[in-house]
């Protein structure tokens, strides 16, 4: 391992979360080459089995633990368990992988079905965004997906994606052992609990 490499290892380690490669290339004062075989080396060595992954996506560099020990780390550390990903909200999830960037109505068009709790639930969980608007009467909000995602699914890039079929199968496959439902459940019961940016996006009240 080259001292750069050890270097870059120090960094991640200590920081946690992703930071950019330019940012980080700018600080070590490391040249595009230098650096790129830095992190194929770290690459090679925090892969397969090895507890701790090297992610490397979208120009960012973050270590994450192996998820094929996800089961150990979570028995020992008793994590708090995230909202589970339903089926409804795995489809919409593809949807917006794949069709990004994308508005609500579109998504709905596409499953037949109101979508509203399975978006909100996606921006909850930090799994999707709001990009911008759509230029088209109303301005309805456009989605796309985040660096959350990526990482979850261990996708480099938006543009490596699969087909969607291939995409949802992928997803499911990664959450499986999560509840599955058809049904959307509320995520708020009350209208004023609606985050700022859903406000207009036709969110119903839970009676």
């Amino acid at each position: 391992m080259s001292r750069l490499s050890n270097e870059i290892e120090a960094i991640l380690f200590v920081s946690g979360k992703e930071i950019e490669e330019s940012f980080l290339k700018e600080k070590l004062n490391a040249d595009t080459k230098e650096f790129n075989k830095a992190v194929e080396e770290l690459s090679q060595r925090f892969s397969g089995e090895n507890g701790i992954h090297l992610l490397r996506f979208n120009k960012k560099l973050q270590f994450a633990t192996n998820p094929n020990y996800s089961g150990q780390v979570e028995a020992v550390l008793n994590p708090i368990k995230e909202k589970e990903l339903t089926n409804a909200m795995l489809e919409t999830l593809a949807i917006i992988a794949y069709k990004q960037p994308v508005t609500r109505i579109e998504v709905e068009e596409i499953r037949t079905v109101d979508c509203s709790y399975s978006v909100q639930n996606l921006v909850r969980l930090g799994l999707v965004e709001v990009v911008g608007r759509k230029e088209t009467i109303g301005k309805p909000l456009l989605f796309a997906t985040t660096d959350d995602f990526l990482k979850r699914f261990s996708i480099s890039n938006v543009s490596d994606l699969p087909d969607y079929e291939s995409l949802l199968q992928k997803l499911q496959e990664i959450s499986s052992g999560e509840t599955s439902s058809a049904v959307e459940k509320p995520m708020f019961d009350k209208v004023d609990e609606v985050p700022d940016f859903l406000v207009g996006e036709q969110v119903e009240k839970v009676e």
